[in-house]
């Protein structure tokens, strides 16, 4: 997974982020990045050069495991008769 990078446009600094530290600009916009957050006195003045690619995963089951469901739900409930005494 790649970092998030951010350009400020007053001192034209790049800052990519870290997880455990804050990386800070310096300027008088103060453009702050720790992770994946990012802030500052003014956010228009930030250009986003790359962000996280969340990659969605449409099914969690493989094919064999949804044939394993699909032959498990088939299946008969065996009852049992006790004696009561």
């Amino acid at each position: 997974m790649e970092r998030v990078r951010v350009r400020c446009k007053v001192c034209n600094r790049e800052l990519e982020g870290l997880p455990s530290k804050l990386v800070s600009c310096g300027c008088s916009n103060m453009t702050t990045i720790r992770g994946d957050k990012i802030s500052a006195v003014d956010l228009s003045q930030i250009v986003m050069v790359n962000s996280y690619k969340s990659e969605i995963k449409k099914g969690f089951l493989t094919s064999e495991d949804i044939a394993w469901q699909e032959a498990r739900r088939k299946r008969k409930v065996r009852k049992m008769d006790f004696e009561v005494r």
